[in-house]
């Protein structure tokens, strides 16, 4: 099938035509797949996540307004879909219980986004979410905390405790 523009896209597949659904999904595969991963760290969970959030969107194409990005859109239900599935075993460190000293050290040595990807990857799940909605996906603490039914001061302790972490792991994977 030709690349369609992706109005006549998004009109196909409110009339449900497989061909144009399958155009969307080749298009948006990789980069709903990558927000989903980074979220719930497992590969088989990324590829339920997506094919949950494929189907919301099949689902929901028709309410999708055009006041932004069709991908800025289907991103933000894939995410909403890789939460939900997190959400089962996510675990937030209490603010008493985050050490505000640690961490001022700044990283002096080189790292590569494999070491960072790893360090990352390695956070626990709360914590974790809240740094890739905030840092990589963009999203303020208050949308955040909704999003993760969280109070935003949690969102931000849990950023500055995911910081503390990733500093920690990246320094010791400089000095492996």
């Amino acid at each position: 099938m030709k690349s369609i523009f992706e109005k006549d896209l998004i009109a196909a597949c409110v009339k449900q035509d497989r061909k144009a659904q399958f155009e969307l999904f080749e298009r948006y595969k990789v980069a709903l797949y990558s927000s989903v991963y980074r979220i719930l760290n497992d590969e088989a969970e990324a590829h339920d996540a997506l094919q949950e959030a494929f189907i919301e969107i099949f689902k929901s194409i028709r309410k999708f307004r055009g006041d932004g990005a069709l991908g800025a859109w289907m991103k933000t239900i894939a995410v909403r879909k890789a939460i939900y599935m997190a959400k089962k075993k996510m675990y937030f460190t209490p603010l008493d219980q985050v050490d505000v000293q640690a961490g001022k050290s700044e990283l002096d040595s080189w790292i590569d986004g494999e070491m960072l990807d790893q360090a990352i990857r390695e956070l626990p799940v709360g914590c974790r979410s809240v740094f890739l909605l905030v840092e990589v996906e963009g999203y303020k603490h208050a949308e955040c905390g909704k999003l993760l039914s969280i109070s935003e001061s949690t969102s931000k302790s849990q950023l500055f405790y995911a910081k503390k972490l990733l500093k920690e792991s990246l320094t010791k994977l400089l000095k492996a």
